[in-house]
């Protein structure tokens, strides 16, 4: 491989920031996960408990690689002090305030998903099966976990202990801290609805798939593709479950402007404007890529290959987060993997992604029909050209994310390829 000693000098005296998630854990998560995906696809376990199983295989190395090896639980930025636990008499009643909070926080979700039949329906059920089983025992282990975590905490009143003090009459009360907590909430509420929905589904896809049927380049492509969003959603749905500090992996703060609510809202049921028949729906008058390239093995080949790729390229930037993965939260600032590369690998990937998989310029119907598909098309990726920057909007509020924005800036391998087209 040729070597450039003026790169190579450059790239070593402006390094790349550290990253808040190391390598390994995403890894071995990652391991654990394809594991279980061989097993379960050898003897054709299908159901939606061995997805949830699948959730387990990926997560428990992750968490053991963060304990063991990289020993987040020992980080500052856990806010825990391990050495200089206090007297459980001194903290009880922090604790039982904030226990109080987090019960009235779980109940006022609880009522929400309640109101919306939405949540009852269709893939949704399947989540609040999830919910109706895992709340009780959730709501029993807080007491012991609360009680013996507050003794280490350097600050227990926290966000839920906000909520707590204001509902039993006690002074000190933050508002911001109330806010921050319910948008934090309102995160995982939201989402972990929405991937725990979609876990059975992408998983029973890729594991029905029958090893017979994977003979030509479209089918190889398809079923590698499904791959590649099972582990996305695994990732993801880890990733909003284990929000434990001891892990590292808690939530720092939600985003706190309305614009990126609505941005990254709109890109998820029952807000869903992309889908089939919504306003910026662009496949009337579409086909998919294997349609317009039919009878061209080799020219299938090569663009199946290409979004394999692209979808790798997605999938990775959520392995990216280890157990820290979330929608509108800071959890710290990566800047490892496909982050390395550029600020949103996944939300380029993806609209990389659309755009070849559909090819809206090309038509089955009028010339209308194609300047409709591709307008709308570049309207979808100008959502979440918008995400982005609200994103960035938010995490530049950490002076970390803003040194790693500078040096992307400067140094990352996407930036770069954008200014040198600009200037050909």
């Amino acid at each position: 491989m040729y070597h450039d000693p003026a790169l190579a000098a450059q790239a070593a005296a402006d390094p790349r920031p550290a990253s808040a998630v190391s390598h390994g854990v995403g890894l071995v998560g990652l391991a654990g996960l394809l594991v279980w995906l061989a097993t379960a696809y050898a003897i054709g376990m299908d159901g939606p408990y061995a997805a949830l199983c699948g959730l387990l295989a990926c997560a428990l190395p992750m968490v053991g690689w963060s304990l063991l090896v990289d020993k987040v639980h020992r980080s500052a930025s856990t806010g825990i002090d391990w050495h200089a636990p206090k007297p459980l008499i001194e903290t009880r009643d922090a604790s039982l305030t904030k226990l109080a909070g987090l019960f009235v926080t779980w109940g006022g979700i609880a009522v929400i998903y309640g109101l919306g039949p939405f949540y009852w329906e269709g893939n949704f059920a399947f989540a609040m099966w999830c919910f109706s089983w895992a709340v009780p025992v959730v709501a029993v282990i807080a007491v012991p976990y609360v009680l013996w975590l507050d003794r280490y905490l350097v600050e227990p009143r926290d966000g839920a202990w906000h909520v707590g003090a204001w509902l039993t009459g006690q002074g000190g009360v933050d508002p911001r801290a109330i806010h921050d907590h319910l948008r934090n909430w309102a995160v995982k509420g939201f989402f972990l609805a929405f991937m725990l929905a979609v876990v059975p589904g992408n998983y029973a896809g890729f594991i029905r798939t029958p090893p017979a049927t994977l003979t030509d380049p479209v089918a190889i492509a398809q079923w590698l593709i499904a791959l590649m969003f099972v582990i996305d959603v695994a990732f993801a749905t880890v990733g909003y479950i284990l929000t434990l500090r001891p892990l590292d992996a808690h939530i720092r703060s939600a985003n706190p402007f309305a614009a990126a609510w609505t941005a990254a809202l709109m890109c998820y049921p029952p807000f869903i404007l992309m889908d089939g028949g919504g306003p910026l729906d662009y496949h009337r008058g579409t086909q998919e890529w294997m349609d317009w390239f039919a009878g061209h093995p080799l020219l299938l080949g090569a663009w199946g290959a290409m979004l394999v790729v692209l979808t790798a390229i997605y999938a990775w930037a959520t392995v990216a987060f280890g157990l820290r993965f979330s929608n509108l939260t800071h959890r710290g600032i990566l800047t490892h993997g496909p982050y390395a590369w550029s600020r949103h690998p996944a939300y380029l990937s993806k609209n990389l992604f659309w755009w070849l998989s559909t090819l809206p310029i090309l038509t089955t119907g009028s010339l209308t029909d194609a300047v409709r598909a591709t307008l709308l098309m570049a309207v979808v990726s100008g959502v979440y050209y918008w995400r982005a920057r609200t994103e960035e909007r938010h995490l530049g509020l950490d002076p970390a994310y803003r040194v790693y924005s500078d040096w992307m800036t400067r140094r990352g391998a996407v930036p770069r390829f954008g200014r040198w087209l600009v200037g050909w």
